[in-house]
């Protein structure tokens, strides 16, 4: 059986304006992976998500589940899974964490590095590239990507 990834990128406009607690700093959606067409190619899962993780990758961002504060569209998007009960492996990473990723690190075989398996190269660099232009605009901080699989 397949697994496929779902998920958004989110971005938070306010908190570069105003300061990250203020009650207009919310999570917006920003785009839906399926516009980047960024596939499910294995390895890179296991390299960020530690889904489907036989390469022996430590993930950047296993299950740490949906986020509590996540957009309205976000959650709308989930609701249409059955939402987050109904899906596995839900997690989220920001751009100031893949901004300090050690790319270069190897899986425990030490044959594959994160470059290989998920970077800019790979069908995730159009994802690198739309969270990192959204990043300039509002703050590392203030860009993740939320996803689930099924």
């Amino acid at each position: 059986m397949s697994t496929d990834v779902s998920g958004m990128i989110e971005c938070r406009p306010g908190a570069r304006l105003w300061g990250p607690d203020d009650e207009e700093s919310v999570w917006e959606v920003g785009i839906d992976l399926f516009l980047l067409n960024m596939g499910n190619a294995y390895d890179g899962l296991a390299c960020l998500f530690g889904v489907r993780n036989s390469y022996g990758f430590r993930p950047l961002a296993e299950d740490r589940g949906f986020p509590g504060d996540a957009s309205d569209g976000l959650r709308a998007e989930i609701a249409g899974y059955g939402g987050p009960h109904d899906v596995h492996g839900t997690t989220w990473l920001t751009w100031a964490e893949l901004e300090t990723t050690d790319w270069q690190e190897t899986n425990t075989s030490g044959t594959r590095t994160r470059a290989a398996a998920a970077g800019v190269d790979t069908d995730w660099g159009r994802v690198w590239s739309v969270m990192r232009i959204l990043s300039e605009i509002h703050g590392a901080e203030n860009v993740r990507l939320v996803v689930w699989f099924h």
